[in-house]
């Protein structure tokens, strides 16, 4: 697992693996890339001219294309999906706000303490009836229209597999993430047993994908679940730019979303990150954020 690669150290990664690596391609997924997807030719520099695209938002177009049915079907299914997304942000505002006066409130203890525990409680409760919803939206969709079983995705489906089987190592890059969370799903991207992820790439992978952005333009944004990734990597939520991305001088807001995001753990991906989760344990050098809204690696939070 990899921070983002404005400062490539994929090569030299891959490289270091040395006879760990087999024999073989490696497939790559630029779907979040979406237009640009073909445009990898840097990407292959970095993998030594090993990369073989496996293209999935070319054939995420070319499935729509084939199967005018489906296509609509996926395009309600989003309307759906974006219309729980606004209400749920429109419940995170009220909840967050109210845990957030109430902290800044002065009182008794040990009263306000305990009024907000509930106030976090109930942000906790918005998150996980919102992830619950579309997890049962997805369901839905999936049991109605079975996309596997619909020739134009069973082609493609099986095309990738054919691929992926005889991968040396799956490599996942970033760009929007909820198009790389669809479309490995849509093509059933099974991970060979080597991975190499970064950025978006790593959100999908992980157990819940969290969209994040305190430094927005328009001032700072509500961190948001918008679902759940492949679980791939249990107990993990990733977050890639995060000295650009979150207010991590602002202890409270960042305890805040620690304690939202456990049991799992909100592991920092910074530029130069090398994450090898060869074991069921993050490295003690991997960087947490902590419920108490301080940046700690594993083997000092342990210790």
């Amino acid at each position: 697992m990899l921070g983002p690669q404005r400062r490539p150290v994929l090569g030299p990664v891959l490289a270091g693996l040395g006879s760990d690596l087999p024999e073989g391609p490696v497939a790559t997924v630029t779907a979040g890339w979406r237009d640009r997807e073909a445009d990898d030719a840097e990407l292959d520099t970095h993998l030594a001219g090993r990369s073989v695209n496996l293209l999935l938002w070319s054939r995420w177009l070319a499935v729509l294309d084939a199967d005018p049915e489906f296509a609509a079907a996926q395009r309600a299914h989003q309307d759906v999906l974006d219309q729980l997304q606004e209400f749920y942000v429109l419940q995170l505002d009220g909840a967050l706000g109210a845990a957030a006066e109430i902290a800044r409130h002065g009182g008794p203890e040990p009263v306000r303490t305990a009024v907000l525990a509930d106030a976090e409680a109930a942000v906790r409760l918005v998150d996980a009836r919102h992830l619950a919803r579309v997890t049962e939206a997805e369901a839905e969709f999936a049991d109605r229209y079975r996309p596997g079983a619909r020739p134009a995705v069973a082609k493609h489906r099986a095309d990738v597999f054919g691929v992926v089987s005889e991968a040396a190592a799956l490599a996942v890059a970033g760009g929007h993430v909820g198009v790389l969370m669809r479309l490995l799903r849509i093509f059933a991207v099974t991970p060979p047993p080597l991975v190499l992820a970064w950025s978006a790439g790593a959100m999908a992978l992980s157990t819940r994908v969290l969209l994040f952005h305190d430094r927005a333009p328009h001032g700072p944004a509500h961190p948001e679940f918008a679902g759940a990734g492949l679980g791939i990597l249990p107990g993990c939520v990733f977050l890639p730019h995060p000295r650009r991305r979150l207010l991590l001088d602002d202890p409270a807001r960042a305890a805040m979303l620690a304690r939202r995001v456990a049991p799992d753990r909100c592991v920092l991906l910074d530029d130069g990150v090398k994450l090898d989760l060869t074991s069921a344990d993050l490295p003690a050098h991997a960087r947490v954020l902590t419920v108490d809204g301080t940046i700690a690696e594993i083997g000092e939070e342990v210790g």
